[in-house]
């Protein structure tokens, strides 16, 4: 199992939990991950301010960590939602993005990376 397939699978399940009617919409879900980019946003602003020396509140890594954490599993929701299988369209996108710009860089499914670990 990959690590996309096992986020997908306590997505799905605690989803079921925190949402027993299965009411939330893509556009809520859309939404949700607009706050939760935006949250990541502001630390970031906050950690460029304080390396600046500019006054104002600071935050930590640690903090945008969680906050990116947030984002992705976000992401993931939606992806889930509309059917979309995340890892595969990552893949795909950072593949054609790097043939596109003629980088040699590809990214291989995790799935096969992972038969070739010990």
């Amino acid at each position: 199992m990959t690590y996309y397939s096992s986020l997908r699978s306590a997505n799905v399940a605690r989803q079921i939990e925190w949402d027993e009617g299965n009411q939330l919409s893509l556009s809520y879900r859309g939404n949700e991950l607009a706050g939760e980019v935006g949250e990541a946003c502001n630390v970031i602003k906050k950690l460029d301010r304080e390396q600046m020396g500019i006054k104002g509140s600071r935050d930590t890594v640690e903090h945008l960590a969680q906050e990116l954490a947030d984002v992705v599993i976000c992401a993931d929701l939606i992806a889930s939602a509309a059917g979309i299988n995340l890892e595969h369209a990552i893949r795909d996108k950072f593949n054609a993005t790097s043939e596109k710009h003629g980088f040699k860089t590809r990214l291989v499914s995790l799935a096969l990376a992972s038969q070739d670990q010990p």
